[in-house]
């Protein structure tokens, strides 16, 4: 991939928890360039099937199409060079070439907009969207609502499921969680109220 255009390229990283508006974002800057009648492209990863197989969709339930790829490789094969601005939701899930890709279609003059978790499970760095915030011309922190307290959350909280990095879930197995009430990886499930009470009632009657 050695075309060079005489357009000045850059990448943008937009970053955050899981229901922070991430993709909400996205969409709102690729609809922005359609209206200024740039060819825009828009890809995501195979594994993200939450919501639809072909669009890239946020938790508001906007959707733009999209162009689905086994890695970040494969965009380079599926593009149509013409195109100026190049979308990429859930970058968390493309793997560490990205960085690459990314920086490749910049240099050949293309605006590329990520979209992706910067965090894990764990609170750890979820390659490869810091080394692309190295590499990036403009960076945008996205918050979400803790759902505990209500303060801004900047962690995700898995609910339940394995421990391994890669579980593709919904709000039905993550939430957003702020410094103080997250729990680094799985929380430890709690007793329900009405069982200890019934529990109680057993230990009086006997």
């Amino acid at each position: 991939m050695d075309i060079i255009t005489g357009n000045v390229g850059w990448i943008e990283v937009i970053c955050g928890p899981m229901f922070s508006g991430k993709s909400e974002e996205l969409i709102r800057r690729l609809r922005r360039a359609m209206i200024a009648r740039k060819r825009v492209e828009v890809f995501k990863p195979t594994i993200d099937n939450r919501y639809s197989d072909d669009e890239i969709v946020s938790h508001g339930d906007l959707r733009m199409q999209s162009q689905v790829v086994r890695d970040a490789e494969e965009i380079t094969h599926r593009l149509d060079w013409r195109s100026e601005v190049v979308g990429i939701d859930e970058a968390n899930f493309m793997g560490p070439q990205l960085v690459d890709v990314a920086q490749r279609l910049a240099d050949s003059g293309k605006q590329v907009i990520i979209s992706g978790l910067d965090t894990d499970y764990l609170g750890r760095p979820f390659a490869p969207i810091p080394d692309l915030l190295a590499h990036a011309e403009s960076i945008t922190k996205t918050l979400a609502i803790c759902v505990r307290c209500g303060n801004p959350a900047k962690h995700t909280q898995r609910l339940r499921g394995s421990d391994d990095l890669i579980v593709v879930g919904a709000s039905d197995m993550y939430e957003a969680r702020c410094r103080r009430c997250f729990e680094p990886g799985i929380p430890k499930q709690t007793e329900l109220d009405f069982v200890k009470a019934k529990r109680q009632d057993k230990s009086t009657t006997s």
